[in-house]
C-alpha cells in the first residue's frame, strides 16, 4: 500500500479529486455565463479539470489498496467502491470539453470580430455542455466522498 509519512495515500490523494474537479465545475459555469471570462480563466480552470480527472484513477487505486488492507472495510466502503467507480468517464468528457471550450474559444478569439459566428456559437455551446457536465461531476464527488465519510465516521460518534 502506498503511504506517504505513514499515513495511507488514498484520503491524501482524494482531496485532489475532491477540491479540483468541483473548483473547475465552478469555473466552467463562470465560462458559459460570462464568456468573455473565458479568456481570463480558461486555462486555469482547464488545468484544474485536466488534474482533476487524472487524480480520479489514482484515488481509485490508492482506494482500493486501502480496502485490501482493511480486509474488505466492510459494507460501507464497498457502497463507497461501487460509486467511485462510476466517476471517471464523467470526469474524463468534463475534462476534454472544458479544454474544448477553451481551445476553440482560443480560435474563435484570433479570427477577431468579424470572426465565424459559428465557431463562437460552437465555444459557447461547448461551454454550456461543460458547465453541465461539470455540475453533475460535483455532484458525483459529493455523492461518492458522502459514501466514503460514512465508511470511515459513522458510529465513531
Amino acid at each position: 500500500m502506498i503511504t506517504v509519512n505513514g499515513i495511507p495515500a488514498h484520503p491524501l490523494v482524494v482531496h485532489a479529486v475532491v477540491v479540483l474537479l468541483p473548483l473547475a465545475a465552478l469555473g466552467a459555469v463562470l465560462m458559459a455565463i460570462r464568456p468573455r471570462w473565458r479568456r481570463a480563466i480558461g486555462i486555469p480552470v482547464a488545468l484544474l479539470a485536466l488534474v482533476g480527472a487524472i487524480a480520479v484513477p489514482i484515488a481509485t487505486q490508492t482506494g482500493e489498496q486501502l480496502q485490501r488492507a482493511l480486509n474488505g472495510g466492510g459494507p460501507l466502503v464497498s457502497v463507497h467502491e461501487s460509486r467511485a467507480d462510476t466517476l471517471l468517464p464523467w470526469a474524463i468528457v468534463f475534462a476534454v470539453l472544458v479544454i474544448a471550450t477553451v481551445a476553440v474559444g482560443i480560435r474563435s478569439d484570433r479570427l477577431g470580430p468579424e470572426g465565424s459566428v459559428a465557431l463562437k456559437r460552437a465555444t459557447l455551446g461547448i461551454a454550456v455542455l461543460g458547465a453541465l457536465l461539470g455540475i453533475v461531476v460535483a455532484g458525483l464527488v459529493v455523492w461518492i466522498g458522502d459514501s466514503g465519510a460514512a465508511a470511515v465516521w459513522r458510529g465513531s460518534f
